[in-house]
């Protein structure tokens, strides 16, 4: 019986990713590859991933991703290969008055193929904070707001940092998230909040148009959830560029 597809899942490995900087970050990465073989194929598939993976984790970015699918494709000379690396990326962020700096923890994906199942996907996990417009109408004293979490998925046609996809997805909610705030930045970031209040399709909207506005990217999709204060669901809005372009 021919197996056609073979592949690692859940591998957990220190890695180095580049930041736009230009310095090295330490984080810890969960892999999972997968390759889909000729016929006949007689190389050992597990030894081939891990060998090339660990030749390549001293520096991650997305062109040395490319070359390890490359690598692994033709030394196993298989049809496609596939790639997920799925990471938490550091941020040093000043909060907005006191400018006390802390480190904001962001989830990121690198996600891509070669051969059949050939592209690359930049993906970022980004808490936001967001109002709601309605109970900010309705009530006389308040309105409730709550940390929600946008998920951008991209692809492009020119090199674009990660960094500058989490501004982007920031600056589409009621006010960002930071790790530490002293006093005055609360009264900020709550103010700034109940000034701009927004459902979920309004945050997903906002992602989208700018998104579109950047000549880099070629394709989008965007997930916002909202995790209510004052409800026991969720809220949740997408979008993607083909249902929008």
């Amino acid at each position: 019986m021919h197996i056609q597809t073979v592949g690692l899942k859940d591998i957990k490995t220190p890695v180095r990713v580049k930041e736009k900087s230009g310095n090295l970050q330490n984080t810890i990465a969960t892999i999972c590859m997968q390759a889909r073989l000729e016929e006949e194929q007689t190389e050992n598939c597990v030894e081939t991933f891990l060998s090339i993976l660990n030749e390549s984790l001293g520096e991650i970015s997305v062109t040395s991703f490319s070359s390890i699918l490359s690598e692994v494709k033709e030394k196993l000379q298989a049809k496609s290969v596939r790639l997920e690396m799925s990471f938490p990326y550091f941020i040093k962020k000043k909060a907005p008055i006191s400018n006390t700096h802390s480190l904001m923890e962001y989830s990121c994906t690198f996600s891509g193929g070669i051969g059949e199942d050939e592209g690359f996907i930049l993906s970022v996990r980004v808490p936001v904070t967001t109002l709601c417009p309605c109970s900010k109408e309705i009530s006389k004293d308040g309105a409730h707001n709550q940390r929600a979490e946008i998920t951008l998925n991209v692809k492009f046609n020119s090199f674009i940092w990660a960094e500058d996809l989490i501004t982007m997805v920031e600056e589409s909610a009621s006010c960002e998230v930071y790790a530490l705030l002293k006093r005055p930045d609360e009264k900020y970031v709550t103010e700034k909040a109940f000034n701009n209040p927004m459902f979920v399709e309004d945050v997903v909207r906002k992602v989208a148009v700018s998104a579109l506005e950047n000549q880099k990217i070629t394709w989008f999709s965007a997930g916002v959830e909202s995790f209510e204060s004052i409800h026991k669901h969720s809220a949740y809005a997408y979008v993607n560029s083909d249902e929008v372009r």
